[in-house]
């Protein structure tokens, strides 16, 4: 990266740089290029026929991550986990080791963290002011990914000879690595003491996950972690936020029902289960200690919550009632209003000449009403209502009927692509009256409902 020349300052304005670069232990430049960064995390960057916006993610805005990426095919994933995270306003210094350079370029590396890249311990233009030391102590976190088989076991037994281990050993900061290698070289013996080691002495895992390798016919535990669940634990990291939910326990549902007609077919609907668990996770990042009841839904399960899942609505009844009590329940699920009296054993076949079969249905448990008048009710008790016509009058009437405090409402016509889309637009109905939302993300909608639901159990109970 080229160096920065700064000309024609005010002496007063100059005087404020040097003293503030010197306040933090460092350079003018240094100083200089933070604040520039600070920048571009606050306004958009255009560029000819492009415009960009790098959007800051609250206290995480402008913390600085040193990331050491490791040799494997599975570097290639460090490309999409730099963008994710300076799409959260955090800055991304990288170093490559040699090996990691036969998988991903210094070039394009760059490019996507719009920072130097480190690659060599002995280099003339870094080492003048000991580079290694300076990397090592100005990032509030070192996040290696992927660790190799290799890496780990220089960080196990304090070698120092390329720039990533000098790095490591030189740290004073809290590190987390993303391991990734063969199934049999992680479960070796060597591997397992080295592991043991790392966590003994502080070393943060993210993964590895199960499945398929690089290798044909190879698979198990080895692959590295996907580059949101690395950015989930590098915010769980630097997360200093309050957590005005600690010590509060909630109840949650999410997605659809899946009512068996005959062991292949089934009622069910378009529920994603995105509102649903990213309302979990928003919950779990303020403190709680989420426990949520899934239906069946292709997506992962949210960061620090424990999820049980089902199929079924009485499936989903019986688990949440096994959960209470609780100080909230949140019931987000789509549930399937109705089922088959009889599900077949069989796989029901069409014959020739004769009608379609006749289903005979009934109703399903009503989850929201059993929580809303339990014994053992928690204090804040929260449903959802989808719906596509008269949306107020229906929430009003779900309000008053199911025994809920609020009433989530939202307009899922086919038209608002709420049903397995990525936003919503969301009405509160409560008995004091409406509050309405504009168009928002789903994670959006799930911030702001989490700090509602903060706010509503923080107030004491006459």
């Amino acid at each position: 990266m080229a160096s920065i020349t700064i000309r024609n300052l005010d002496g007063s304005i100059k005087e404020k740089l040097r003293l503030r670069a010197a306040a933090h232990g460092r350079s003018m430049e240094e100083e200089v290029r933070l604040i520039l960064g600070e920048l571009e995390n606050a306004i958009p960057i255009a560029t000819t026929g492009v415009s960009t916006t790098i959007h800051a993610s609250g206290s995480l805005s402008g913390r600085r991550i040193l990331l050491i990426i490791g040799a494997g095919i599975a570097a290639y994933k460090c490309l999409d986990l730099i963008r994710r995270l300076r799409e959260r306003g955090l800055q991304v210094r990288p170093v490559l080791t040699k090996a990691a350079e036969e998988f991903v370029t210094p070039l394009a590396v760059g490019a996507l963290a719009a920072d130097k890249v480190f690659t060599e311990l002995f280099s003339r233009e870094d080492e003048h002011d000991v580079g290694h030391i300076r990397l090592s102590r100005e990032a509030d976190l070192i996040v290696v990914a992927p660790a190799t088989a290799d890496l780990m076991a220089k960080m196990a037994t304090g070698l120092a000879n390329d720039l990533a281990s000098a790095v490591l050993l030189a740290t004073d900061k809290p590190v987390l690595i993303a391991p990734a290698m063969n199934p049999r070289m992680w479960g070796h013996p060597a591997t397992k003491r080295n592991r043991a080691v790392l966590q003994k002495d502080g070393i943060r895992f993210v993964g590895p996950n199960k499945g398929e390798m690089a290798e044909s016919g190879e698979s198990g535990d080895g692959r590295m972690a996907e580059p949101l669940e690395i950015v989930g634990a590098i915010e769980k990291l630097l997360d200093r936020s309050p957590k005005p939910l600690a010590g509060k326990t909630i109840v949650m549902t999410s997605g659809p029902t899946h009512e068996p007609i005959d062991p292949v077919r089934y009622i069910a609907n378009r529920s994603s289960g995105k509102q649903g668990h990213a309302i979990a996770a928003a919950l779990a990042r303020l403190g709680a200690t989420v426990r949520l009841v899934s239906g069946p839904v292709t997506i992962p399960d949210p960061e620090d919550v424990a999820v049980i899942h089902v199929s079924t609505a009485r499936e989903m009844r019986d688990a949440v009632e096994q959960l209470l009590p609780a100080d909230a329940a949140i019931m987000v699920a789509a549930v399937a209003d109705w089922r088959t009296a009889n599900e077949a054993d069989e796989k029901i076949k069409k014959k020739p000449g004769e009608k379609a079969p006749a289903l005979q249905m009934i109703e399903n448990p009503d989850i929201l009403a059993g929580v809303g008048h339990s014994k053992s009710r928690p204090r804040l008790v929260i449903g959802f209502a989808a719906e596509t016509q008269d949306l107020l009058a229906n929430a009003q009437r779900k309000l008053d009927k199911k025994g809920a405090d609020w009433i989530v409402a939202n307009d899922v016509s086919h038209a608002t692509g709420v049903m397995g889309g990525d936003r919503n637009a969301v009405r509160i109905v409560t008995r004091s009256g409406v509050e309405e939302w504009p168009d928002m993300s789903k994670e959006e909608v799930a911030e702001r409902l989490a700090a509602k639901i903060a706010a509503a159990l923080q107030t004491v109970e006459v």
